[in-house]
Order: C-alpha cells, then sequence, then structure tokens
C-alpha cells in the first residue's frame, strides 16, 4: 500500500478511528499494530507476509534462546543471520548471481545457461531485515534483554508507517516506546501533521514533476549536451532526495500521531562540507546501522590506517550492494569510497575551509562530486553511466529550441526553487520563524500547513511508486 494512494487515505482513517480504544492496553495494542500492519503490508501481495512471519519468528525465538542457552548463543546469532541473509541473498540476489555465472562462464569459453528465477522482489525486504538483525545483534551483545511477548516484538518489527522504506529503527529505540500507551499532546499531533504534508510536498509535487524529466532523459538516446546532463543529474538529486525524505517525513508524522518517536532520517545532506558529514547527513539509520554492525566490528580505524580504509571500502561496498543488484550500485559505492578515502588522505574539505570562501567552495564540491556518483546510481548500465559522464565532461551543445523541448518549464522551476531552498538554509537569511504563542500563530501555523496540502492536491506531478519503494 502506498502513502500516496486512495487506499491508504482510507486505510490510515480507519486506523486512526479504532486507535484511541486500541492503545490502551498492551495486549490489545500490540495486536491492533499487528494486524493493522500486516493488512497494510499484505495489500500488495498477501504472500509476502508468510515471509516477514517468519523472518520474524526466527529472531524472536533466537532472542529467547540466547538468554536461556548463553553457551549457544553464537550459534543461534549464526543461525539468525544465516536465515535473515539467506531470504535477502535467495529474492534480490539470486538472479544477479546466475547471469553473472552465466556471463563468466562465457567469457572463459564454457557454455553454461542458469534460467534466472524471475522472483519477485518483497517490498520494504532490505529494510525490515535489518531492522530484525539489529534485534538479534544487540540481544547478544547483552545491550538488549529479548522480549518475550511475540506481539510485542511484531509490533516493533511490522509497524507500518516505517515497514517499506524506513527509516530503520533500532530495537533499542522503539520497544521501550511500545510499552507505553502512546499519548499524544496537540504540539505533537500538529508536529505530525506538519510532517506528513511537508513529506507530501517533497514526493508528489518536488520528487513527482521532477520524475518524468529525469526517466526519458535515461530512457532515450543519449543527449550530446553537456549543460543538459548537468541539469538532468541535479534534477535527479533532488528527486531521490524528496522522493526518499518525503518518506521518511510522512512516517515521523503517523509515529508522532501514534504518540511515538522515529529517528530523523535526513538532515540537509546536500549542505554538507565533507562525505563524512553527508553520510551523517543522508539516511541517517542505513549509514549508522553500517557503521555499527559492519565498520565498526570489522576493526573501523582502530588498527591502522590501511586497515581502517579497507572497512571502509567493504562497509560501502556491502552498502551499495544492500541498494540494488547490479553493478552500477557498486559503482556508486566505489566512487563515494574513493572520495571519503581521498578525504582522510588529504583532509581536503579542511584545508579548503581555511580559504577565504573555501567552506562555501567545499559544499560546491561535496554536491558536485555526490551527483555525479548519482549518474551510477540511477543509469541502467555501465555503458550508459560512461557515456552521460563523458558529455557531462566534455562541452558539447545542442541547438537551443531542441534543448529547450526536452526540458519541461515546470520541472525547471521546481529545480529552481529547490535550489533557491537550500541556498537559503546554508546562508541562513534571516527570517524569525518563532512566532510565540499569540492568536495570529494559531491561525497562521495551520494555515501555512493547509496552503501546503492544497498545492500537493493542485501541483502534483504523475503519481508515481517511492524509488526505494522495493528495496
Amino acid at each position: 500500500m502506498l502513502f500516496n494512494s486512495i487506499d491508504f487515505l482510507v486505510f490510515i482513517l480507519l486506523f486512526f478511528g479504532l486507535w484511541p480504544v486500541m492503545r490502551r492496553r498492551d495486549n490489545l495494542r500490540w495486536g491492533y499494530l499487528v494486524v493493522s500492519s500486516f493488512v497494510f503490508y499484505g495489500w500488495w501481495d498477501w504472500r509476502f507476509l508468510f515471509l516477514i512471519t517468519a523472518s520474524g519468528l526466527v529472531d524472536f525465538l533466537a532472542a529467547l534462546g540466547m538468554e536461556r542457552w548463553r553457551e549457544r548463543k553464537k550459534l543461534l546469532l549464526i543461525g539468525s543471520l544465516v536465515a535473515n541473509l539467506g531470504a535477502l541473498a535467495v529474492f534480490k540476489y539470486l538472479d544477479f548471481a546466475i547471469e553473472n555465472l552465466n556471463g563468466l562462464a562465457g567469457l572463459v569459453g564454457i557454455e553454461v545457461s542458469v534460467r534466472p528465477m524471475g522472483l519477485m522482489l518483497p517490498v520494504g525486504i532490505s529494510f525490515y531485515t535489518f531492522q530484525s538483525m539489529s534485534y538479534t545483534i544487540d540481544v547478544y551483545r547483552g545491550r538488549l534483554k529479548a522480549t518475550r511477548n511475540i506481539g510485542h516484538f511484531f509490533a516493533y518489527l511490522a509497524m507500518f508507517p516505517q515497514l517499506v522504506a524506513g527509516p530503520i529503527v533500532r530495537a533499542t529505540d522503539m520497544l521501550d516506546q511500545l510499552k507505553t500507551v502512546g499519548d499524544t499532546t496537540e504540539q505533537g499531533r500538529f508536529e505530525g501533521l506538519r510532517l506528513i504534508a511537508h513529506g507530501f510536498f517533497k514526493k508528489v509535487v518536488i520528487a513527482d514533476n521532477l520524475a518524468p524529466v529525469v526517466t526519458a532523459a535515461f530512457a532515450g538516446e543519449k543527449i550530446p549536451s553537456t549543460v543538459y546532463w548537468w541539469i538532468i543529474m541535479v534534477m535527479f538529486a533532488f528527486q531521490i532526495y524528496c522522493d526518499f525524505s518525503g518518506y521518511s517525513d510522512i512516517a515521523r508524522g503517523l509515529g508522532k500521531w501514534m504518540g511515538y518517536e522515529l529517528p530523523i532520517n535526513f538532515n540537509r545532506p546536500y549542505l554538507s562540507g565533507s562525505f563524512r558529514e553527508f553520510w551523517g547527513r543522508w539516511h541517517i539509520s542505513l549509514s549508522s546501522w553500517f557503521r555499527d554492525y559492519v565498520y565498526i566490528p570489522l576493526g573501523g580505524s582502530r588498527k591502522s590506517a590501511a586497515a581502517g580504509h579497507g572497512n571502509l571500502w567493504i562497509t560501502m561496498l556491502l552498502s551499495g550492494l544492500w541498494h540494488g543488484a547490479a553493478w552500477t550500485f557498486v559503482g556508486w559505492a566505489v566512487l563515494h569510497s574513493f572520495y571519503l578515502s581521498l578525504e582522510r588522505l588529504t583532509k581536503w574539505p579542511e584545508r579548503l575551509g581555511r580559504i577565504p570562501g573555501g567552506k562555501h567552495a567545499a559544499v560546491l564540491a561535496v554536491f558536485g562530486m555526490t551527483t555525479l556518483a548519482w549518474v551510477f546510481f540511477r543509469a541502467e548500465s555501465f555503458a550508459q553511466a560512461g557515456g552521460i559522464l563523458g558529455v557531462m565532461f566534455s562541452w558539447q551543445s545542442t541547438e537551443v529550441d531542441v534543448f529547450r523541448n526536452l526540458l519541461s518549464y515546470k520541472a525547471l522551476a521546481i529545480l529552481a526553487l529547490m535550489v533557491g531552498r537550500e541556498m537559503y538554509c546554508y546562508f541562513r537569511l534571516p527570517l524569525n520563524l518563532d512566532w510565540g504563542e499569540g492568536l495570529l500563530v494559531r491561525v497562521a501555523q495551520p494555515t501555512m500547513v493547509a496552503v501546503v496540502l492544497m498545492i500537493c492536491v493542485y501541483l502534483r506531478g504523475p503519481g508515481s511508486e517511492f524509488i526505494y519503494f522495493q528495496f
């Protein structure tokens, strides 16, 4: 079920219609959350309810076993990880492995033709798998006590606002919250509404209006225009940011309506002055997950500088494959690994920052390099990515009328709006939004939210799935 659908609107009205009654008792609240979340998830394809249920049962029982049989807890953790990663590997990476095996065999003169399985990728499997694994890992490390109530556990694992596309919530942050009634304040409910309104604005007005132009560019013939492809890639940079952060904002807003706090997942990443800062602002729940469960357990940078770079590259490459089973995602990860290693070795953001205007130049450089990496993320193949990068770095131009027909004025206006908004936030232009608690404020703030919602209705782009919907 998509947030930007009539089905979801009906679902959410029914859910919150009964929520004030259901939340008063623990087992009733947990059961209501689980059933509602399963309806939300199974609306897309009910068969995958068996998968998320099986994954959850494995980790629920493994955690209980770790506390009962401490001498076998390592074996139980391994079993949990194998089950979770095995399911992810089969559904997400099996066909990728088969295709590469066939290609590799052909290169060495061996005729192998294994037919791809063609399995459908379950919605949100990459998100709930990592969420479930963090639970068993934290129980294994002694940072968390295993819950003995299966309703409590599945209310955490399957809670619908963030189930499909994050943020990835840790059990250490959510299980205790689920023990409470989840009372809300007027301020909290309004903040939830504001987040939902802005999340929809990002998705349906910005991302969905940029998407057709970007899709047409990558689906058509390569246009020999440097300016055109830089504009397209900047459009994609804002499309994916608004699409993904919009989902996270909606999820956080729904959480506030329920009385729960979900973590911030994006913090203006395109204003970063270094790549280390960028990864502390972009998809925060995932980057912190890889830091805590992959990079640090590998040794981080504790042993030596060389080992630190190696661990960084391993972590980023795994992150690339998490995003998709294609070599283009690996290319995207390699480029970011190179950026991070170069930054560690040269400390160029700090050096540049000592020069007058250098901090501004560092932000522009990080955004430009991030935009280049997005080429691999979005491209259908390495050949397409290489061709686009070649045009971006060799001055070429098309005739003005052809160029004008390729870009929509609406998309260009939205792009200008986003660039202007980021510049405003970066330079912190004086505008006092702390208006106090007077009558004018109590009228003005809801009015602004209402205007945003009206813009979502009348200026929305062609409806589309969230980019991270099936990751």
